[in-house]
Order: structure tokens, then sequence, then C-alpha cells
């Protein structure tokens, strides 16, 4: 069965750099992508706010922390020879009140050890010079946070890997994985042993696979003989925006001090490159089909994190119920919001890990089986990060190969 050397699945923004960086490494080598869908980054990557994190959250030392930095400069390399928009409008963090203060200063100290450019501590006057109509004692500003179409940058990457020889073949959900080994004793050699991936329009036998398979990785994973932990519970964001007549309201990126316990940013307020403000997002447990509905009430992780998060699960709920509760929650930070100032716009799905204890995996995930790699979790900052993330795993690929 003649196949290519790499198979990558998954048309994400993650899994077309990883492809792009596979191919372009060595343009004798054959990549192919599995993508389930009818066109690219059809999910995660085209249904964000469109933020280009800068790296303050994360852990120093983490690899969101590494990746998120290295990537941010990576992306707006690629941008600016693209030619795609890519806007640094800057971010805030602000403080609300004096408790807040310890979180705000905590986030200083990590996005400094991360090498966040320009990131310093602002005081009510200064909050209001850059943003008129916020409120807050205090903020970090970010003036390096940037927004840009992530669907854009992955359509980008496609024409790349195109371009050094790769091929995207869609509507092909992958559906089984298996192995294939070449005929001769027992224990001969595994050069020639080859990973086989079944999907909806036939099959495919590759030297080596990547799963960045977002929803899917998990099981995927489980099918390629991984662990089943950690367990891929989807969450569904949902956005308001302003009307057109109040977007001046907002000029960049306004967000609140978040829970340093969940891998959630909290109700934001994002200008879009597109022009619209949003609002959001929502974070509901939300699986997208009755398999996927089963697999997760069945995960014991999922219960626990249910006992221990569910005064924020009714929180979160009464933001998705009512339109108006979302908006209070804005005004918060924009205390001019009004009930008539905002309209629905759009929802996403985030695949989030969640480990059998309950606990949200807040950083990214990368696992090995025979002739594969899986990224088992790749939430936000993922998009800002692909291009590095991309050269970390072509490195441990070509190692395995």
């Amino acid at each position: 069965m003649d196949g290519p050397d790499i198979a990558v699945v998954g048309a994400g923004i993650v899994g077309l750099a990883v492809a792009r960086e596979l191919a372009r490494r060595d343009l004798h080598r054959r990549v192919v992508v599995l993508e389930r869908e009818s066109q690219v980054a059809a999910h995660q990557t085209s249904h964000n706010s469109g933020v280009a994190h800068a790296g303050i959250y994360y852990p120093p030392g983490s690899l969101k922390a590494r990746l998120c930095v290295e990537g941010m400069r990576e992306l707006s390399e690629f941008c600016a020879a693209r030619g795609l928009a890519y806007e640094r409008c800057g971010k805030l963090i602000v403080a609300l009140d004096r408790a807040e203060l310890p979180a705000l200063a905590e986030l200083k100290r990590r996005g400094a050890a991360n090498g966040v450019p320009g990131l310093r501590r602002v005081d009510a006057e200064e909050l209001r010079a850059i943003e008129p109509h916020a409120a807050g004692i205090a903020a970090l500003h970010s003036p390096a946070t940037a927004i840009v179409d992530f669907a854009a940058v992955a359509r980008a990457l496609a024409d790349d890997l195109r371009a050094a020889g790769g091929e995207i073949v869609t509507g092909a959900a992958v559906e089984g994985v298996g192995a294939q080994r070449p005929p001769g004793p027992a224990g001969a050699s595994p050069a020639g042993r080859r990973i086989v991936l079944r999907h909806s329009r036939g099959e495919l036998a590759a030297r080596f696979a990547v799963f960045c398979a977002g929803a899917t990785s998990d099981r995927l994973a489980v099918l390629a003989g991984a662990a089943p932990d950690p367990r891929i519970v989807p969450f569904r964001g949902a956005y308001l925006k302003l009307v057109a007549r109040r977007s001046s309201l907002v000029r960049g990126l306004i967000y609140p001090v978040p829970d340093p316990r969940l891998p959630f940013l909290g109700v934001h307020l994002t200008r879009h490159i597109g022009g619209d403000v949003l609002i959001g997002p929502t974070a509901l447990l939300a699986p997208t089909s009755a398999r996927r509905l089963l697999e997760t009430l069945s995960w014991p992780g999922t219960w626990r994190l249910a006992r221990r998060w569910w005064r924020t699960g009714v929180t979160e709920l009464h933001h998705r119920l009512s339109p108006a509760a979302l908006t209070r929650a804005a005004a918060r930070y924009v205390p001019e919001l009004g009930p008539g100032d905002t309209e629905p716009a759009w929802a996403g799905v985030r695949a989030q890990a969640v480990a059998r204890d309950g606990r949200l995996v807040d950083d990214f995930v990368f696992s090995h089986t025979e002739r594969a790699l899986h990224v088992r979790n790749a939430p936000s900052p993922a998009a800002t990060a692909a291009l590095a993330i991309a050269r970390d795993v072509a490195d441990e690929a070509e190692r395995a190969l």
C-alpha cells in the first residue's frame, strides 16, 4: 500500500501549521492532511475571538508560556509577509476593586517572566486614557496584544503546504487506526511499518501520523492505543456583539482579572478584525453529538468537575439564557452599556481536556503511540502559538520517523 511519509489528521490552524512545517523542511517528503469537514478551519480556528495573545496568563516554564510568546512573534511576521490583517490594538486586564490587585500583580509577574513586551501596570487615569469608557481602579496594559483573522491565516498556511507539495483531503473523517507491518519474519526491521488510517473516503497508510483533531483528539488517541486520560469535554462559547452605533465604546480589548483556578478568561470585550466588538464568551458543557454526550457523561472527571464548579456553571447558564445578564456582566467594565446595545453574534465549541480527577487541564498536552504523535489538548492560545507548536511537533515527528 503506497502512501505518504506523514499524515496529519485535522486541518485546523494547528494541523495545517504542523503539515506546512513538515513539508517545507523536506520537499521530498510527502505530507497529506485528512480533514473531516468540506473545508479547512471549519471549527475552533474560525470560531474564536480572534485575539493574538501575548503570553500574560501562563505559568512561567509551561509549554503555553513558551510557545505563545514565540508563536505570537512568528504569527506577526507571517501576517506581514502574506499581507494579512494583524492589528496591535492592545489589551487591558482591569481590576475593579482592591481585592483583585494581588491577582493583577501576579499576572504582571508572570507576563514579565514570560517575556511579554511592553507590559505595564496603569492607574485609573491612564486606564481611561487608553479606553475612555472603561471603569476600574487599575489595569495591566499589553500594547503587543493583537487581533487577527485566524481563518485567513489557516488558509494561507494551506496554500503554503500545497506549494511545498503537500495535499489536503477534505471530507475524510478518520474512523479507525491500525498498523501495517511488512511481510517477513516476526521482529523484522520496523523501517517498513506504517500506521493505517481508515477514513470516510478510503484508507491511507503512512510512515507516521500526527493527530491535531481538536474535539475528537481523545477518541482517536485511544483508537491508536493511548490511555483515555485526559478526555476532551466540549465547552460551547456564545458571543454577543455591540450594535454598530455603540461599537465606539471599546477601542481595543478589555478583559477582567481571571479566576486563576480556571483556564477560561471570563466575560470580556474584544474588538474583532472585521470591526465588530464581541462580548463573551459563555462557557457551558456542550457535547456535539449523542456519542459525545455519552462519552462526556461516562467520564468520571465530568462529574467531579461539575461538583467542584457548579456555582460557576449556574452563572454561565444564566449568561447563556439571558443576553441581558451577559450584557450586565460586560457593563461592569464599560458602564455605559445598556440592554439595547447588544445583539446575538455567534458561538463556537472549545475542545477542553478534563482529567479523570475533574481537573481542567491548563497546558498543552502531547502524547505518543506507535508511529504517531497526538496533540491531546490545544486550547487557547493554540491559534496564537500554532507556528511555534508546529516547530516542536515537527521536531518530535522527525525524531520518531
